[in-house]
């Protein structure tokens, strides 16, 4: 019984040699089958940088700038004077915000590290929740005040904490506006109290209110809070941003206003899964900032709808490998792929789909195999990797006499 085993065994190994090795000893190839290259078809949506020129922009509005863009593309759907060097007031707490989170994000602190609070930032004016040097707050709890009542003396003590001096604080603000494209924009300090220099644009101040709610969405968290408490409800704490209450969808994001500035806001919303932001600058009064954040809103989700394209993870084709110990692997959309669309053009957009030729194993996991290209009257608008879903190893002597061996072993305990 014994020598009878064997010898099927060793069979088993030499057709399995010869199955996947030419005469020659060249290694067998399983498909040499090309795939199709492009396979065109008509989807939605629609993603251009410049301004839409084919719906009418007159909206007569009284601040001295504005802008209103999509949240995700950071398209461009309305502007007036964007690009006009103006004074942000506490607007500029969106930037601290922004460093906040990604200390959050990176690990380098945590919602429930204790913030001190040294002299200077408990001498700051404007908004404030008047921080004593004896306490503490938690991050969480900074946030919580510098999101819903701006205040000053609890950004400048977490500036402090973070980069240990306002001054150290605003070299790293300015840095990331560089980053970011803010070319226009010079930050003096981390509150937005009036200082000569001290100076952006709304196209500026609407790159950065996107870079925060893409990048940390857990900021609306603290953005969407109406009303709240801090020191155990002995403080009471009421949004400055009059839209978290009043306009559907709204998600944020702040506002800002002094005697020289006068009142500007950074509002933001979402209805649809179309996420919007509005930028106000230099309003005459408070009432008109956030009327006209409004109308700015009310354009936008009246004009445009938003498109789902490709879902990460999605499987888009499964193509054959050569060489490889698996036969095929799925192509998968590396990424999300949404786009902004005027109303009624959804079906404008062709997208179109290319894999790689003749695939040959080795293949990595997320590996890119090909690209899917959204294009709008012949003009790119959009693209998303195509990648390995799995690992494929190419195949040798000893993967195929394991191979023989699985389907010997298969087979002898189903009999």
């Amino acid at each position: 019984m014994y020598k009878k085993v064997l010898s099927t065994f060793l069979l088993f190994i030499f057709l399995g040699i010869n199955i996947s090795y030419g005469i020659d000893g060249t290694e067998f190839i399983w498909s040499t089958d090309t795939i199709p290259i492009v396979d065109t078809v008509q989807t939605n949506s629609s993603n251009n940088e410049k301004l839409d020129e084919n719906i009418s922009t007159d909206l007569n509005l009284e601040s001295e700038s504005a802008i209103l863009i999509e949240q995700n593309s950071g398209k461009v759907l309305y502007e007036h004077n964007a690009h006009e060097k103006l004074k942000p007031a506490s607007v500029t707490k969106i930037m601290s915000i922004l460093l906040i989170m990604e200390a959050i994000d990176s690990g380098r602190i945590s919602y429930e590290d204790k913030i001190p609070c040294s002299e200077n930032a408990s001498s700051m004016g404007g908004s404030q929740i008047w921080l004593d040097v004896k306490e503490t707050l938690t991050v969480d709890e900074m946030l919580k005040a510098i999101c819903v009542v701006s205040a000053n003396d609890c950004v400048v003590a977490m500036a402090e904490y973070l980069e240990g001096s306002e001054e150290a604080f605003v070299v790293k603000m300015n840095e990331k506006a560089k980053e970011l494209g803010m070319n226009d924009t010079t930050f003096k300090n981390c509150h937005g109290i009036d200082e000569d220099g001290h100076e952006t644009t709304s196209y500026d101040i609407a790159l950065m209110s996107k870079e925060l709610l893409i990048n940390h969405p857990n900021i609306t968290k603290y953005t969407t809070i109406w009303m709240d408490t801090l020191r155990d409800g002995k403080s009471s704490l009421v949004n400055t941003n009059k839209l978290i209450r009043n306009y559907a969808g709204a998600t944020g994001l702040k506002t800002g206003s002094t005697s020289l500035a006068l009142y500007n806001l950074s509002a933001s919303a979402t209805r649809d899964g179309l996420s919007l932001i509005a930028v106000i600058m230099k309003a005459p009064t408070t009432k008109i900032r956030f009327e006209e954040a409004e109308k700015l809103l009310d354009y936008g989700f009246a004009n445009y709808q938003y498109k789902n394209l490709t879902t990460k993870g999605m499987i888009v084709k499964d193509v054959e490998v050569i060489k490889g110990v698996k036969q095929k692997v799925n192509v998968i959309a590396e990424n999300d792929m949404g786009l902004s669309v005027k109303k009624g053009t959804d079906k404008d957009i062709v997208q179109s789909v290319t894999i790689e030729e003749n695939i040959i194993a080795p293949i990595s996991k997320g590996q890119k195999l090909g690209e899917i290209i959204y294009t709008l009257d012949g003009s790119e608008v959009g693209r998303v990797n195509l990648i390995a879903e799995d690992e494929v190893s190419k195949i040798t002597f000893f993967s195929i006499v394991t191979h023989v061996c699985e389907n010997w072993f298969s087979m002898l305990r189903i009999e």
